[in-house]
């Protein structure tokens, strides 16, 4: 009668490893966590800018404008104006 062959501990490109480093060691999740934690903390800060520095209104010459280019940009200041104030003045 033959002896059984011992299961052997060697391992082969098959077999999964155990890993023990942690997650956060891995640069791989600092750049898929980074950029769009980037992304977030430059909102917030375009946020803090717009309310601390908001845009003047600017003064609408009368309807009946002097030269054609203050004709031409009467209707682009009346609405940034409507836009900036929530409504005309």
């Amino acid at each position: 009668m033959a002896m059984p062959i011992p299961l052997t501990t060697t391992r082969n490109a098959s077999t999964p490893t155990a890993d023990p480093t942690p997650w956060w060691k891995y640069r791989m999740v600092w750049l898929v966590i980074g950029g769009p934690l980037a992304v977030v903390v430059a909102s917030f800060v375009t946020l803090w800018l717009a309310i601390k520095y908001p845009d003047p209104v600017l003064e609408v010459s009368t309807p009946t404008a002097t030269t054609a280019t203050e004709a031409s940009q009467l209707p682009a200041m009346q609405a940034r104006n409507h836009a900036a104030t929530g409504g005309v003045k």
